[in-house]
């Protein structure tokens, strides 16, 4: 399983960005897509996560300001990002988890300016 992600830069604080990633391979049903994001020094930290079939999640630090959707048929998970803040910079790092095992994407940087 591949995963080819997209989106990220620059934005001031208060800002939107949109995040994406296409996973390739084989893929199962029953999978959980997600983003994490991991500063330098600090333990990756879980974002969203939504499931094939299912409710999305989300940390606490970013409840009604993110939105995880995913396009089944095309693979693809989203993350879209409202009123962006400081502490939100990160590089963002998608996965996949199915029976198989866990594959991540390559990250892509955000950063939120103040």
């Amino acid at each position: 399983v591949q995963l080819q992600a997209s989106g990220g830069g620059l934005v001031q604080a208060g800002g939107s960005l949109s995040l994406s990633c296409e996973a390739s391979g084989t893929i199962f049903s029953g999978n959980v897509m997600g983003w994490y994001r991991q500063v330098s020094g600090k333990q990756r930290e879980l974002v969203a996560s939504m499931p094939s079939r299912g409710t999305a999640s989300y940390a606490d630090s970013v409840k009604g300001r993110f939105t995880i959707s995913r396009d089944n048929a095309k693979f693809t998970v989203y993350l879209q990002m409202n009123n962006l803040k400081p502490e939100d910079t990160a590089v963002y790092v998608c996965n996949v988890r199915q029976y198989t095992g866990s594959y991540w994407g390559q990250g892509t940087q955000v950063t939120v300016s103040s």
